[in-house]
């Protein structure tokens, strides 16, 4: 394998995309912990995804992951034996295209940037993005959402890559397949840019309701080194996640360096001792407890990077396997002529 990441980063760099191996993932992540990744490729242009598709899409026995802000991502100690795409964010990608109601952001523009953008061009229906502290391609493949609202909600449609076969295609929300905090997009497709609809607003208006959310989510939720909510909401009736692991009595449980936030319960926080073996540990015996106690099986949603099949499918959530879910995967395979 690492012979074969050595000549793809030569392609890599022969193609004029910027590639580094043995890269510490840690810094990359809003956890800070983790191992390396064995190569790293920055996707500066939707050129650079182009010729990092048309080279990875020769390879496709390497495994792949797209990492954007990585605040919704956790790292194994051991690192990820693979190719780390990193979606960086030039100058050109601070900026929104309006057309009409429709609002186009590039992926690697983050969320709360996408809302002020908005907002300064009198749009209204985005400003909730402001609380979410990833990118906009991020937030598109988990259907991110907060303060009532969620992708879903407004997307219209997506620009993805393949890079399984190279294929870039516009993609209608409706073909996204996307669910609670999840979609049919997998660890090889690219979101390069999203559009969004959206409704007549002014800025005045916007900003007030922006600056409500930055208060309420001060006020509710930790700073620090974390990963937002860790837990998925179980089904509806059964609670949320939150709320069942601090009836738990879990609030303030520590392992090593991580520990439940003691300002909100599905927060995990992480110190500066802390490893990715410590935030795991937690996580396991948050899931243990709350299934003890309310006989709720709780699943991550965050995404863990480069564990072992066991821990992987231990915090995965089943719903994700489901025969409507399954059919939105296979469809968006055919639309980018994987199968």
């Amino acid at each position: 394998m690492k012979a074969s990441l050595q000549n793809i980063h030569n392609e890599f760099l022969e193609s004029g995309v910027q590639s580094e191996l043995h890269v510490p993932l840690a810094p990359l992540t809003t956890y800070a912990v983790g191992g390396v990744a064995e190569c790293v490729v920055r996707a500066r242009s939707l050129e650079d995804v182009r010729s990092i598709a048309r080279i990875v899409s020769q390879h496709t026995h390497v495994p792949v992951f797209v990492l954007g802000r990585g605040s919704n991502v956790l790292v194994a100690d051991s690192g990820f034996d693979g190719i780390a795409i990193l979606v960086s964010t030039p100058v050109a990608d601070t900026h929104i295209s309006v057309t009409g109601n429709l609002v186009e952001a590039p992926a690697s523009m983050t969320m709360p940037v996408l809302a002020r953008r908005s907002v300064a061009a009198n749009r209204a229906g985005l400003e909730w993005c402001v609380g979410i502290p990833g990118t906009v391609g991020g937030a598109v493949r988990m259907n991110a959402g907060g303060h009532g609202a969620e992708i879903v909600d407004s997307l219209v449609s997506a620009t993805i890559v393949s890079l399984k076969s190279g294929v870039e295609s516009i993609v209608p929300v409706a073909d996204l397949g996307l669910h609670f905090r999840g979609s049919a997009l997998s660890g090889h497709h690219v979101v390069v840019s999203a559009t969004f609809t959206t409704t007549e607003g002014t800025s005045e208006e916007g900003t007030q309701l922006i600056n409500e959310i930055v208060s309420w989510r001060r006020d509710h939720q930790p700073g620090g080194r974390n990963a937002g909510s860790v837990f998925v909401n179980p089904s509806p009736g059964k609670g949320s996640a939150g709320a069942l692991i601090d009836a738990a009595g879990l609030r303030g449980y520590a392992c090593g360096g991580a520990s439940v936030s003691e300002k909100h319960a599905n927060f995990i926080q992480a110190t500066d001792s802390a490893t990715a073996g410590d935030i795991v540990a937690v996580m396991k015996h948050v899931q243990e407890e709350v299934e003890r106690v309310h006989g709720v099986r709780l699943r991550s949603e965050v995404h863990l990077l480069g564990f072992d099949s066991q821990t992987a499918d231990q915090f995965a959530d089943p719903r994700h396997s489901e025969p409507e879910r399954m059919s939105a995967l296979h469809h968006v395979a055919h639309l980018l002529g994987e199968i």
